[in-house]
């Protein structure tokens, strides 16, 4: 049985999440925002570097994130 493949959308810098644009299962392509996070009045889309499916999403609007943190899990496409 083939090792799933996965990959990581982490949080940039401190914020406050606004928005999840993305559900497990759903698909995304490279680029595509996957959560929409504020910071100093701005709002920051966050992309996904990979395509795949959304495997979990480990945040939830109103959390504060850490840079580095774990905003989406990625099942990585083939």
């Amino acid at each position: 049985m083939p090792r799933e493949r996965l990959s990581h959308v982490l949080a940039e810098m401190v914020a406050n999440v606004l928005e999840i644009e993305v559900a497990p299962g759903d698909e995304v392509a490279v680029g595509q925002s996957v959560v929409l996070l504020e910071s100093m009045k701005m709002e920051i889309p966050v992309p996904s570097e990979h395509a795949g499916t959304v495997r979990a999403v480990k945040v939830a609007p109103g959390d504060v994130v850490q840079e580095g943190d774990v905003l989406v899990e990625l099942l990585l496409a083939d």
